[in-house]
């Protein structure tokens, strides 16, 4: 691994982040000496860092210097800055499954160790604790790394083991964006990358536009990144530097699995709804980031399967969401469905459709729609606005445990099915896939706050009767959507169901 190399360009001062203690320690500095007297070093300066990682071409990134909306509000211009970055952990990779970053950035003639902590991130919006130290070399002090700023998950860890691990050098063009949002201030630090990241002899280009918030609410920064995005294919992508290099070293470290929700019985509808659409949102552009570096095809079929659910939750919530609320999210939802679902329905028995299909997602991400839909529909569900304008009743049904709401739900949807109908009919199954998938999509997710006998068992009955329900009408095809009803109906979780 090649070390950080020396730069000759000076920097009449320090990153701005550095200029100034951080909040959380100026009460130390006060209460035990003049800052004067105190070494620096000693006090990391840590912050919250909220932003949104938007992956672009460089056709787009060229765009984004130019683009009126940031010029309009660009108040410092763009400062052009040279990083080069060296990314450390164990050789069995402590930190990053702590989920945990350390590097050493030479900016300018600035040396700044950086310990970036757990954090959470939510479809593209990501916030995480970040230390910084600022050095007099460019050797990786161990020493810092302790007290508050060092996870206790590794306290054990023997820190003489951490070595380079792989490098992320770019040119960075950042300027401050002043967002207003009524009387309220808002400053956003729009940054352009582009570089490498380098892990031995495996390379990928960094290009992309970073939006961070320096004052205001989290709200600013999708606002902002969804104006962009109307004229600009911009792809909102949680995954970081380090992740990449991570992934360079082992394309399946990158985890395309979130934590899932965790509901209960007690989980008030409206919680359950939101957990469960932040969770699918963030889950798909997990999923479309995977499928763009590595093609494979079962990333593509769970990324549609996502989409699918979030679309039969907004159309299961009765007056909790009234139709109006959410009919751009189903509109958008359908349009993605209508082009990408009998693509992957095709690509089952035909290998020429799966070989073509990641050069037609790339087509897909080059195109606005995917940022727009994300980005809108973060905004969406940050707003909460399938609450907006909702009678009385509706207010009431949001409020309403899960653990009451949803056996009623789950209840009527299953007597609407009219599951001995198909029994007679299984030509016709098709046209209750949208009902079979609010059951499974609910089921999916939430079926461990029901105390209903075999749920599992259902849940997978359905899954094989909405399979069948997708496939082409053959003689074989109708006789095993007869045998699957029947399977079903006789099942003892849907005959529960039924008697509620």
């Amino acid at each position: 691994m090649r070390p950080i190399i020396e730069a000759s360009r000076k920097r009449k001062e320090p990153p701005r982040h550095l200029r100034a203690p951080c909040p959380v320690h100026c009460t130390a500095l006060a209460a035990n000496s003049s800052p004067a007297a105190l070494p620096i070093l000693d006090f990391p300066a840590m912050q919250k860092e909220t932003e949104i990682k938007l992956r672009v071409s460089r056709e787009t990134l060229a765009a984004l210097r130019e683009h009126p909306l940031l010029k309009k509000r660009n108040k410092s211009g763009w400062e052009r800055r040279e990083l080069m970055n060296q990314y450390f952990d164990t050789p069995e990779r402590d930190l990053a499954r702590a989920k945990v970053a350390l590097r050493l950035r030479r900016d300018g003639d600035a040396v700044i160790q950086t310990l970036k902590t757990s954090g959470q991130s939510v479809a593209g919006l990501s916030e995480r604790n970040e230390y910084d130290w600022q050095l007099a070399k460019a050797k990786l002090d161990v020493k810092k790394l302790e007290g508050q700023c060092w996870p206790e998950a590794l306290a054990e860890l023997d820190k003489k083991t951490l070595k380079p691990l792989f490098t992320t050098d770019f040119v960075r063009e950042r300027a401050e964006i002043a967002w207003g949002r009524g009387k309220a201030k808002v400053v956003i630090e729009a940054a352009l990358d582009l570089g490498q990241v380098i892990a031995g002899k495996q390379k990928e280009e960094i290009c992309e536009l970073e939006l961070e918030l320096r004052e205001g609410e989290p709200a600013a920064l999708l606002e902002l990144a969804a104006e962009l995005a109307l004229t600009l294919p911009l792809m909102p992508c949680d995954i970081s530097k380090a992740e990449r290099g991570y992934r360079l070293f082992d394309a399946g470290s990158y985890s395309l699995s979130l934590p899932a929700p965790q509901l209960s019985a007690e989980t008030p509808l409206d919680e359950a709804f939101a957990a469960l659409a932040w969770h699918l949102l963030g889950s798909s552009q997990r999923l479309a980031e995977q499928y763009r570096f590595n093609g494979h095809w079962r990333l593509l079929q769970d990324w549609v399967d996502n989409l699918a659910e979030l679309r039969a939750l907004a159309s299961s919530l009765g007056q909790a969401a009234p139709r109006q609320s959410t009919a751009e999210l189903r509109s958008a939802l359908d349009a993605l469905l209508e082009d990408w679902r009998p693509l992957v329905q095709a690509g089952l028995d035909d290998e020429d459709v799966r070989k073509a299909a990641p050069e037609q997602f790339i087509e897909e991400l080059q195109d606005v729609r995917w940022g727009l839909f994300s980005l809108n529909t973060s905004r969406w569900l940050l707003a909460r606005a399938w609450t907006a304008d909702r009678n009385t009743r509706g207010n009431r049904q949001g409020a309403a445990q899960l653990g009451s709401w949803l056996p009623r739900l789950l209840a009527e949807e299953a007597t609407s099915l009219q599951l001995p109908r198909y029994q007679q009919q299984p030509e016709d199954l098709a046209e209750q896939l949208p009902r079979i998938e609010r059951i499974q999509a609910w089921l999916h997710h939430s079926r461990s706050a029901l105390e209903i006998p075999e749920l599992d068992r259902l849940y997978g009955e359905l899954n094989k009767l909405a399979q069948l329900a997708n496939e082409p009408i053959t003689d074989e095809a109708l006789d095993a959507r007869k045998q699957q009803a029947i399977a079903v109906f006789q099942n003892r979780a849907w005959k529960t169901l039924l008697r509620l």
